[in-house]
């Protein structure tokens, strides 16, 4: 099954899977726009990878009104329910279906002043989820940020054990489960989380600056930075 098949399927109940599984989902996307350096009236470009049913385009919308959104997930369903979300909104968000993974990002180089992702980084291979954070960093425009909402990996195995313990109790009876997503391809699998400082540090590799952690809670993380 490929992974826009996979996430296809569980379309319609994703965001009550969302809910289901996250300790404080509303804290977890608020934390992604609270802090930001943008007026609530500014006119911003804003990219949303991996949006899903547009849970996080939500959030981001209602903090800034006048923001034009661009959605981009492999799943054409998952975008066909946020295009219901958003319908009373003509013309602020466009929708694209893509592997953002695998092909270039929309717009040109420096066309967005924000782009945001939600519990889709982590599903990339190490190795893939740093050639993206390049491919952010040079779709930003100067002084614009990025901010990924996600999952991460214990600093220590002790660590990783309590959050793999309290992940597996919180999805039991979920929509999408640790199991639905061993159908995702090869490189939208999880095999290994990684850690905060990790990413954190990959984010300062490829140019991000003031790279730092909005949100900690269990195995989920807001954390982002700023190009120069």
């Amino acid at each position: 099954m490929t992974g826009g098949a996979f996430f296809d399927e569980v379309a319609q109940g994703y965001d009550r899977a969302c809910r289901q599984s996250m300790p404080d989902l509303d804290s977890f996307y608020g934390a992604v726009v609270e802090g930001l350096p943008f007026g609530r009236d500014e006119e911003l470009r804003v990219l949303d990878l991996g949006a899903g049913t547009g849970l996080l385009s939500a959030t981001v919308a209602e903090r800034f009104p006048a923001a034009v959104i661009t959605l981009v997930d492999v799943s054409e369903e998952m975008l066909r329910e946020a295009r219901r979300r958003f319908a009373g909104q003509p013309g602020r968000f466009e929708f694209r279906v893509m592997d953002y993974a695998r092909e270039p990002l929309p717009g040109e180089p420096g066309d967005f002043d924000l782009i945001v992702s939600a519990l889709s980084v982590h599903h990339l291979a190490h190795s893939d989820r740093r050639e993206t954070f390049k491919k952010i960093h040079v779709s930003l425009r100067s002084g614009g940020w990025f901010i990924n909402a996600d999952q991460i990996a214990g600093e220590t195995p002790e660590a990783e054990q309590d959050y793999h313990e309290e992940h597996m109790r919180r999805v039991h009876g979920a929509e999408v489960s640790e199991e639905h997503l061993k159908g995702a391809p090869p490189h939208m699998k999880a095999v290994e989380h990684a850690t905060l400082h990790a990413q954190m540090t990959w984010l300062e590799e490829v140019g991000f600056e003031k790279v730092e952690c909005a949100y900690e809670n269990n195995r989920f993380a807001v954390y982002g930075g700023r190009k120069n």
